[in-house]
C-alpha cells in the first residue's frame, strides 16, 4: 500500500513539474513574439512592440485566469489554497500551460497591426479576445463543450484534432488578427501610386533572435501539449523537428534567400504541424511544413502587392492564420494509415473544424475591433504614427539620443 502510494505521488509529481516545464518553455516563446517584432518594424516602433507583447500577457494572464479558463473547462480557481494543491497543483500548472496558449492570440495580433494601433483600446480588445473569444472556440475543440465535436465524430468516424493548435491557438491568431488589420488600414506611406513602398526591418539579428526563441520553445509547446509524461512521443517531437526544416528550405527558395523569409519559414512549418504532430510520419510532417513555407511567401507577397489595407507587417494572417488552417487539412491527409500516419482522422472534420475556427476567429475580431473601434477609435493620428509609436505612446526611444 505505501509503494503505491509512493508510486501514485511520485507519477504526479512529474506530471506536474512536466506541464510546469512546458509553460516555461511557452512563455519563452512570447520573447520569441517580441523580438521578432521588434527586429522586423521600423526604429521608431521598437519600444512598442517589446511592451505590448508584455502588458499584453499580463492582461491575458488575469483576464483567462478569471473569466476563459472558465469558459473552456467549466473550472475555476475561487476554493481554497488546500484544494488548489491537490494533485501537487496540477491543475494550477495545467492553467499555466494552457494561459500561455491563450496569450499568443494578442501576441500574433501584435505583430500584424503594428507601427500604427493606439495602445490602451488594443489593449482592451485583447482581454476580450482572451477572456471570451478564445475560450469559446478553445473548449469547443479541447473540452468537447457544445457537443460539435460529438456531432463531428457520429457524422464523419473521428473529431476535429488538434493536437497542439494549429487551429485553435495559430489560425485563431491570425485570423483575428487579419480582421484588425483590415480595420485599421494601411500604415501611412506603405503604399505610392498604386505600388508597395518597402519599409526594411529595422533589426535583422533582433528578427533572427525572436525566430529562434520561438523555433526552440515551440517544442516544449508541441511535446508537452501530451500534459502528461506517459503521453510523451518521440515521434511528435521528430515530427516538429522535420516541418521546421521543411519550411525553412522552402522559404528560402521561393523567398529567393531573403532572411525576413528565412527567418519565418520555420515557425510556418510549426504552425502548419501541430494539430498533426503526434499522428503524421515524419515524411509527411516534412511536406506540411515544405508547403506551409511556400505558402507563407506567396501569400504575404501577394497580400501585400494586391490588397491595400491589408498592411499585416509581420505577415501574421499567412503564418499563423493560413498555415494554421492548411496544417490541420494535412493532418487530415498525412495522419491517415495509407499514408503512414497513426489514423484515427477524418479530413472531412478536419475541414469543417478547421472553417469554423476561421469563422468563429474573424467573426469575433470584426465584432471585438470594431466596436472598440467605434467608441474610441483604434489608430494613431497621422502625426503620432509620423512620430513613432515609441515616442508618441511610451515617451522614450529604443536608444537614448546624444
Amino acid at each position: 500500500m505505501d509503494i503505491t502510494s509512493a508510486v501514485h505521488t511520485l507519477t504526479e509529481s512529474a506530471n506536474t513539474l512536466f506541464i510546469l516545464i512546458g509553460a516555461i518553455m511557452v512563455l519563452a516563446m512570447h520573447a520569441g513574439f517580441a523580438f521578432l517584432e521588434v527586429g522586423t518594424v521600423r526604429h521608431k516602433n521598437q519600444v512598442n512592440a517589446l511592451v505590448k507583447i508584455m502588458t499584453d500577457f499580463g492582461v491575458s494572464a488575469v483576464l483567462y485566469f478569471f473569466v476563459g479558463y472558465y469558459i473552456a473547462y467549466g473550472s475555476h480557481f475561487m476554493v481554497g489554497a488546500v484544494e488548489l494543491t491537490a494533485n501537487n497543483g496540477y491543475e494550477l500548472v495545467k492553467f499555466f500551460f494552457l494561459m500561455t496558449f491563450a496569450a499568443a492570440i494578442p501576441a500574433i495580433v501584435s505583430g500584424g497591426v503594428a507601427e500604427r494601433a493606439k495602445f490602451y483600446p488594443m489593449l482592451i480588445a485583447s482581454g476580450v479576445i482572451v477572456g471570451l473569444v478564445y475560450p469559446f472556440f478553445e473548449g469547443l475543440i479541447w473540452n468537447g463543450n457544445y457537443g460539435f465535436q460529438s456531432w463531428l465524430e457520429s457524422r464523419f468516424g473521428a473529431a476535429f484534432h488538434d493536437f497542439a493548435g494549429s487551429v485553435v491557438v495559430h489560425a485563431m491568431g491570425g485570423w483575428v488578427a487579419l480582421a484588425a488589420i483590415l480595420l485599421l488600414g494601411a500604415r501611412n506611406g506603405r503604399y505610392r501610386n498604386g505600388r508597395v513602398v518597402a519599409f526594411a526591418p529595422s533589426n535583422i539579428p533582433f528578427l533572427a533572435l525572436g525566430a529562434w526563441i520561438l523555433t526552440v520553445g515551440w517544442f516544449g509547446f508541441n511535446v508537452m501539449s501530451a500534459q502528461t509524461l506517459d503521453g510523451v512521443s518521440g515521434l511528435v517531437a521528430v515530427n516538429s523537428l522535420m516541418a521546421m526544416v521543411g519550411g525553412i528550405l522552402v522559404a528560402m527558395v521561393v523567398g529567393k534567400k531573403d532572411p525576413g523569409f528565412i527567418h519565418n519559414g520555420p515557425l510556418a512549418g510549426l504552425v502548419a504541424v501541430c494539430a498533426g504532430s503526434d499522428l503524421m510520419h515524419p515524411v509527411g510532417a516534412l511536406v506540411t511544413g515544405a508547403v506551409a513555407g511556400g505558402l507563407f511567401v506567396y501569400l504575404f507577397e501577394w497580400a501585400q502587392d494586391k490588397i491595400e489595407r491589408l498592411d499585416d507587417v509581420l505577415g501574421v494572417w499567412p503564418l499563423h492564420g493560413v498555415c494554421g488552417v492548411w496544417g490541420a487539412i494535412a493532418c487530415g491527409i498525412f495522419g491517415q494509415e495509407a499514408l503512414g500516419g497513426l489514423g484515427g482522422v477524418s479530413l472531412m472534420s478536419q475541414i469543417i473544424g478547421a472553417m469554423a475556427g476561421v469563422t468563429v476567429a474573424f467573426v469575433g475580431g470584426l465584432i471585438v475591433y470594431g466596436a472598440v473601434n467605434a467608441i474610441s477609435g483604434l489608430r494613431l493620428s497621422e502625426e503620432e504614427e509620423f512620430n513613432g509609436a515609441d515616442i508618441s505612446v511610451h515617451r522614450i526611444g529604443a536608444t537614448a539620443v546624444e
